[in-house]
């Protein structure tokens, strides 16, 4: 290899090397945004857990007011 072709390799080299350096900048803000919508979907979903512990909760004490049983079994067609 001469002294021209050396430096061609080196600089395609470098290119390819800006090249991965953008694509894992990229990467990078690409998982930290990621990150931000999991952390906000775990949030929105511990408040409909909550959300339906207290629904269950007042349709127990609804049915205990109105003098229903409050059963936990199956209907009878399953």
């Amino acid at each position: 290899m001469d002294a021209a072709e050396k430096v061609i390799h080196q600089k395609m080299s470098e290119q390819r090397l800006i090249e991965l350096e953008i694509k894992a900048a990229y990467q990078e803000d690409l998982l930290q945004e990621l990150n931000k919508i999991v952390a906000q979907q775990q949030h929105q979903i511990l408040l409909l857990e909550k959300t339906c512990q207290l629904l269950h909760e007042r349709m127990n004490s609804f049915r205990l007011e109105n003098g229903d049983e409050v059963s936990d079994q199956s209907p009878p067609h399953y």
